[in-house]
């Protein structure tokens, strides 16, 4: 008999395939791991990473679906197989000629493949049952001739590489051909193979190191591949739809939908190891909604730091995906966790409540964020958050979509730069440039390392690298968004301000990248992540009222204050026309019933905004008070009996 040509096990298109970050996963775990005899890979998938350590350690794998649990059998298990009876039916199969119609035939001819390659299919597949089932062949033998079926199906199939829909126009006219794996059973021994719900597997068995790669996103795996399963399994299930899919709903994955997280604190709670070494990736906001990630950064690594310390590496990857996405700077990442060493500190993404700004804006709008909210409409499609500021208002609005505006091109260019950083990465980077400009570090190296206390906080150690920081980036001309950031995070209150020149004119402050901050930079990066948020850069009056009135929006202004004297209105910021082009643009919005909510002050230092008042009853506005205090727009009046009243302004 000829050499028949064989096949690995890695030469199969599949979504998410890991076959070439195998060097970057070893580098990871030979460097940062040791005593390592047992691996359990538990969303197998293709089971390459798993098999990449055959040679070194028994392999424990996993996977839900049948399609590639019958490769797992073919390359990881160590039953006596007999490879002359095996080549020797395949053979027999290749030369097959069936003219009889069957399951496959009728199901799905002129599809996946031609409707003379679907009756092969279909007759090899009850062929192989009937061999099994007379005992002719033993379960790996089985395994081993399904798995070469399913990889020759999947080297001619009509796709682009998955089974949700097929190419109408596509190559039908290839053969299909089935091949020997190339099986090597030497290390086989003490593998074992498993097909069960991962979270439930975790609780029964441990190994020294487990590799987690669970799905990213909503697409559902037992969708990209129902037509494989469904030879695997050779049920003959009811078939429907273009796709012609049966039904999945058993093999549906919680790790595809928004209950992910909830599933991948479970999964890691009950996991017994030395080390995890977990999968992901920054498809975060990056494709289509489909392609989002499910579980963010900051989750996985609160999650893992309840574990033991984390680690955290990435490398670019070129991403195989369904083909619509076109996903740009795309990395992989392996957040590796030494299990009972110190515990990290990360805060869990609170996207259900209410997260500050980082950046203290004059004015922020935190401290009476409930009140605002409860006198905001609740169905709203398109919100705008106008003189955006901080931020604090509108990344923390529900609606379905979140417009943030402010004439400040550098904060717009700063909200842009954090919406697509991801946190452990920019904070990374942020710890860099803080060893570059000779900056302390509390967070890591506490107070008396730098001679200083928490009383009297570091601006004294910080004041002359803060000073060529602020020179750096003046001279940058605002172009750099991580100088802008850290010159913000080391400012006097957290605060932004600029002169008449455009440079940023603030002193140190006495506080520096600390715990509080990273948690609180975290969390709102996280709100970012989550929120179909943008922002832009424009001024009020440029805004077009004819297409806001056209879709379901409100209008949330916080413009600077006429009668207030924070830092924003220095130098003639906010004149009295600024003021009267306001007033009359909320009255345009009004004639457009477009609704709107205006915070502002009546009284301020013993002055009465007559104009405004005089507005607001002239047009049946109602006037809502505001129990509020901004101390840092405040901190410099000396009598703190003069009353300033905050107001909300509304038409509805």
């Amino acid at each position: 008999m000829a050499m028949m040509d064989k096949f690995e096990l890695s030469n199969r298109r599949y979504l998410g395939s890991k076959t070439k970050l195998i060097s970057f996963i070893h580098e990871v775990v030979n460097k940062n791991c040791s005593n390592i005899n047992s691996v359990l890979d538990l969303f197998g998938g293709t089971g390459v990473v798993g098999y990449s350590f055959n040679d070194e350690c028994s392999v424990l794998i996993n996977d839900i679906l049948k399609t590639n649990i019958v490769a797992y059998d073919t390359f990881f298990s160590n039953e006596t197989i007999d490879k002359n009876k095996i080549e020797g039916m395949l053979v027999k199969y290749n030369k097959v000629n069936v003219t009889e119609d069957n399951y496959y035939s009728k199901n799905f001819a002129d599809t996946y493949l031609s409707k003379d390659n679907m009756r092969k299919v279909g007759f090899i597949r009850d062929d192989i049952d009937k061999q099994f089932k007379n005992k002719k062949i033993n379960k790996r033998e089985k395994s081993i001739l399904i798995c070469s079926l399913i990889y020759g199906i999947d080297k001619i199939a009509n796709t682009v590489g998955h089974y949700d829909a097929y190419r109408k126009n596509g190559n039908l006219d290839q053969k299909l051909i089935m091949l020997m794996p190339n099986i090597n059973d030497n290390n086989n021994n003490n593998n074992r193979i498993y097909c069960e719900n991962s979270n439930q597997l975790v609780k029964n068995i441990s190994a020294d190191l487990v590799y987690i790669d669970p799905p990213y996103n909503s697409r559902q795996y037992c969708d990209a591949y129902h037509f494989l399963e469904n030879v695997a399994l050779n049920k003959k299930p009811e078939v429907f739809g273009t796709a012609r899919k049966m039904d999945r709903s058993n093999l549906k994955s919680k790790y595809c939908t928004a209950k992910a997280a909830i599933e991948f604190a479970d999964l890691i709670e009950n996991i017994k190891a030395k080390y995890i070494l977990v999968s992901y990736n920054n498809t975060g906001e990056k494709g289509n909604a489909r392609s989002n990630a499910k579980i963010s950064d900051s989750q996985i690594m609160e999650i893992l730091g309840k574990k033991g310390e984390v680690k955290v590496f990435e490398q670019e990857y070129a991403l195989f995906n369904t083909g619509k996405t076109k996903l740009d700077d795309h990395k992989e990442r392996l957040f590796l966790c030494i299990v009972g060493q110190k515990k990290n500190e990360y805060i869990v993404n609170s996207i259900s409540g209410l997260v500050k700004s980082p950046l203290n804006y004059t004015g922020g709008k935190y401290k009476i964020l409930t009140q605002l909210i409860d006198k905001f409409p609740k169905d709203i499609d398109m919100f705008f958050d106008i003189f955006s500021g901080g931020g604090n208002v509108g990344v923390n609005i529900e609606a379905n979509k979140i417009i943030c505006v402010d004439i400040n091109d550098r904060l717009i260019s700063l909200f842009k730069y954090l919406q697509n950083e991801e946190y452990y990465h920019l904070v990374n980077h942020l710890d860099s440039l803080i060893d570059k400009f000779s900056l302390s570090n509390t967070y890591k190296n506490g107070y008396e390392f730098y001679g200083c206390n928490s009383g009297n906080g570091v601006g004294k150690y910080n004041k002359d690298k803060f000073l060529n920081l602020r020179s750096k980036y003046n001279k940058s001309n605002g172009k750099r968004d991580d100088l802008f950031l850290l010159l913000i995070i080391y400012s006097f209150n957290n605060q932004i301000r600029f002169n008449n020149k455009g440079d940023f004119n603030l002193p140190v402050g006495k506080r520096d990248f600390n715990g509080s901050l990273r948690k609180k930079l975290q969390l709102f990066m996280d709100k970012l992540h989550s929120k179909e948020i943008s922002f832009e850069n424009i001024d009020f009056r440029r805004l077009d009222v004819d297409r806001i009135s056209k879709v379901n929006s409100f209008l949330y202004l916080d413009p600077p204050y006429y009668l207030g004297d924070a830092s924003y209105n220095e130098n003639g910021g906010w004149t009295a026309k600024d003021e009267d082009d306001l007033l009359n643009f909320l009255k345009l919005c009004d004639g457009k019933q477009i609704r709107f909510a205006l915070s502002n002050v009546i009284e301020h230092k013993g002055k009465i905004h007559d104009k405004l008042l005089n507005w607001c009853l002239s047009n049946g506005f109602n006037i809502n008070y505001i129990n509020c205090s901004y101390s840092n727009s405040n901190y410099h009046i000396k009598d703190k009996s003069l009353v300033t009243r905050e107001v909300l302004i509304t038409n509805y």
